[in-house]
């Protein structure tokens, strides 16, 4: 960028200050309100946390309330002053309590699992179940870290009295989770080491969390209740390892309400009738929510303004500067360089102007003839190894007269930063007097070297560097062309912000290798884009990499099978963990470059048989996308194009599904349509008409119509039902018949949990 003149510095510098001050009115008042934001959702989440905790005291006082009502229970009082006669239990009296408590387990979430043991009868009753011997109960479900013998003695041969066992592991049917355990020794008054019964129950981890599901953000957050004692209650979004820490740390006060800690913020209460501690964490980002718009618009209005007063204040100050410079410029013109003894803001414009005009009418005078053209098409021709005999090579550099000596040296080719696939004719224009001010540069260095030169595309220079005629004999050295290149580079971005990267062949000790030295050159540069790298890059510096790729069997068949179930998202993941893998672990050399990426290209090749991708009119084009990856792109390009193509394979795999579905949700509808009248009718025959399992077709039902299959077919039933009682022809026994129900009792309960009313109230309400 040209320097501009102190004067108009000046005017800048008073605009800018004029757009300061009321900026920093603003940014105070963008301060305050991000504090109140952030003091008025604290104060929320300490609400929130507050009736979370009233609620899951309410319910866990059910809890202790449904222990109360069995003390009651008549049938119970009289099965526990019970004695075995003759090893034999009142089965009846269990069974009938069985199925007295079925009702609590229905009614309330808390309760959906408990049981009572009888310790005369040695029975664990649950609703709906009796087990005459413990062992029988504790096979199904169980305490991960309590053996039968430790269950029996801490549980159920102890007396209870409103106990609560903490956090636990706990087994049922197979299923690990996590429990706290309520414990209630009945009657009531028990006061001995051995009570008659013991009333247990088990409250899932999941089900109280249920209860504080709207402490947590969808983005992150945690939650922990603990007992007076410290022994964890229900934990959420946090380890237990880190709450322990947290406990710990002595920087966290536990007797404040609300603090930070970390990058959360910590809102801890302590109930006075439980004593338990409930402490839930909001990250730093979720709390800031609303703080974060506020910010946003306030950046947003603000950068707005300042660029538009800079704009302003820019074109004023050129404005008014403006005379002034082409008044100094036609002084300088007419006067000369020496006319000002003294730099000023105008030397540094006017002399690279100066050149540039220059510079470019040499090149144009040069272009005129046809000299340079030979002498561009004799470096192609050498570079590309056309010359057949030593000879043949001399004779041509004479009739080029490019004043190439036989000695030996290196190749180069310097690359222009920043212009990779950009390919404008306003692009062009600028490459190409970048690549005249680079030669020039070359050209007025004043090195001993010869340096010949000639274009590569629109953004590269090969360069061959050779001895002097008067250090003929001599070796080139490798400083010395470091050094040269490194001038080069600091020129170029200093006058000219032009940032280039050299790539430096291993020497040449005949013309006739420069083809091979080359080819060293443009490996070395492939390399460095690969790898990033800036400055000087020598071909010898690229042999030290790593000679494999990371690509094992097992990530390429998971990557397929991510692929075939749609799930973008983890392939994308899969894939960027792949290109990390290799660029960041391992350096990996061109050709194992070239092998990854093939592997890779393969692999999403072998993808394309899928039927979804067959039929699709997108499968020429993600086929050609595909075969049109280059290896020799930046890593970053590649990753990119990769994660495109399997973000367009990924949809075309989810609508094809998508469609499938709703087709056999179709086809379900239509049979229940047909078949709804036969008794036979479950969820069996369906599945065996559409040809899928039974779960499947039953969640897959689910998830499109929102609706359960067993509800829907019910429903088709009970809305032909009305129909028939509305026309007055049979009775309810014929109707539940003509519905699909053997049993008239059945078809009248269906009938009024689905329309509210019993089949008699609805037809009679028909008719009136």
């Amino acid at each position: 960028m040209p320097k501009y003149s102190r004067l108009f510095r000046r005017f800048l510098i008073s605009y800018i200050v004029i757009l300061i001050i009321p900026s920093i009115a603003g940014y105070m008042s963008y301060r305050t309100s991000i504090t109140v934001t952030q003091s008025i959702s604290i104060e929320n989440n300490v609400t929130q946390l507050q009736k979370s905790q009233e609620i899951l005291e309410r319910r866990m006082a059910e809890v202790e309330s449904f222990t109360r009502q069995l003390a009651l229970n008549q049938d119970l009082s009289v099965l526990l002053n019970e004695k075995l006669v003759d090893d034999k239990a009142n089965v009846y009296g269990v069974w009938k309590i069985t199925r007295d408590i079925k009702a609590y387990s229905q009614t309330n979430d808390f309760l959906k699992q408990f049981y009572i043991y009888l310790t005369n009868f040695n029975v664990v009753v649950t609703p709906g179940n009796a087990y005459f011997r413990p062992e029988h109960y504790y096979q199904t479900s169980h305490y991960s870290n309590l053996s039968l013998d430790e269950w029996k003695k801490t549980v159920l041969e102890k007396t209870h009295r409103s106990e609560i066992m903490p956090l636990s592991p706990f087994v049922n049917n197979g299923t690990q989770t996590s429990v706290i355990t309520f414990m209630q020794s009945l009657p009531l008054d028990s006061f001995s080491d051995s009570s008659p019964a013991t009333v247990v129950t088990i409250i899932d981890e999941q089900t109280i969390n249920s209860v504080l599901s709207g402490l947590r953000d969808p983005n992150g957050g945690w939650t922990h209740i603990s007992d007076a004692e410290g022994h964890t209650i229900s934990l959420q979004g946090i380890s237990q390892q880190e709450m322990d820490q947290l406990s710990a740390d002595s920087r966290f006060d536990k007797g404040k309400v609300s603090q930070f800690y970390a990058d959360d913020l910590v809102i801890r209460i302590q109930s006075k009738s439980t004593g338990w501690v409930y402490s839930t964490g909001i990250p730093k980002h979720v709390l800031m929510e609303n703080a974060n718009k506020i910010k946003y618009i306030t950046w947003s209005v603000t950068g707005v303004a300042l660029l538009i007063g800079l704009f302003v204040g820019f074109m004023l100050s050129y404005r008014n500067t403006a005379p002034i410079n082409r008044l100094l410029s036609v002084m300088k013109e007419q006067f000369g360089k020496d006319a000002t003894t003294e730099r000023n803001e105008y030397d540094f414009l006017q002399g690279n102007i100066s050149n540039i005009i220059t510079n470019n009418k040499r090149l144009e005078s040069e272009l005129n003839r046809q000299l340079p053209l030979i002498r561009d098409a004799f470096y192609k021709r050498l570079i590309a190894g056309e010359f057949q005999s030593r000879d043949e090579l001399i004779s041509a550099a004479a009739q080029a007269d490019t004043g190439l000596n036989m000695n030996a040296g290196y190749t180069g080719i310097l690359q222009i930063n920043g212009y990779s696939g950009m390919e404008s004719v306003e692009i062009l224009n600028e490459l190409n007097a970048a690549r005249l001010i680079l030669k020039q540069i070359l050209i007025d260095s004043g090195s001993h070297l010869h340096v010949h030169m000639t274009d590569l595309g629109s953004d590269r220079i090969v360069t061959l560097f050779t001895s002097g005629e008067k250090d003929e004999g001599e070796e080139v050295g490798k400083e010395d062309i470091e050094q040269l290149v490194a001038n080069l580079a600091n020129l170029a971005f200093t006058d000219y912000r032009i940032t280039i990267t050299a790539a430096l062949s291993d020497p040449f000790s005949s013309v006739m290798e420069i083809s091979h030295s080359y080819e060293q050159a443009r490996q070395a540069l492939e390399y460095a884009v690969y790898m990033n790298r800036k400055g000087i890059v020598w071909y010898s510096d690229t042999r030290v990499e790593s000679n494999t790729y990371y690509y094992p069997i097992d990530v390429e068949l998971r990557l397929i099978s991510t692929i075939r179930a749609g799930d973008v998202d983890e392939a994308e993941r899969i894939v960027k963990s792949m290109i990390e893998q290799n660029t960041e672990n391992r350096e990996l050399s061109v050709e194992m470059k070239h092998q990854f990426i093939g592997e890779v290209k393969g692999t999403l090749l072998k993808l394309l048989d899928q039927k979804a991708l067959m039929e699709s009119p997108m499968f020429e084009k993600i086929k050609n996308r595909i075969i049109s990856i280059q290896a020799t792109e930046a890593i970053e390009l590649i990753s990119r194009e990769i994660n495109e193509i399997i973000s367009a394979m990924c949809g075309l795999i989810t609508s094809k599904k998508n469609d499938a579905h709703i087709k056999t949700v179709k086809q379900i509808n239509e049979y229940i349509a047909e078949k709804y009248s036969d008794p036979d009718l479950n969820l069996y025959r369906i599945a065996e008409i559409v040809e899928r399992p039974e779960k499947y077709i039953s969640q897959l039902f689910k998830e499109v119509t929102g609706t359960n299959l067993s509800d829907h077919l019910e429903k088709v039933r009970m809305d032909h039902a009305a129909i028939l009682l509305k026309r007055n022809q049979y009775n309810v026994d014929e109707i539940a018949s003509h519905v699909g129900y053997n049993s008239s009792h059945s078809f009248r309960r269906a009938f009024k949990r689905v329309m509210g009313v019993s089949p008699s109230s609805f037809r009679q309400s028909a008719e009136e």
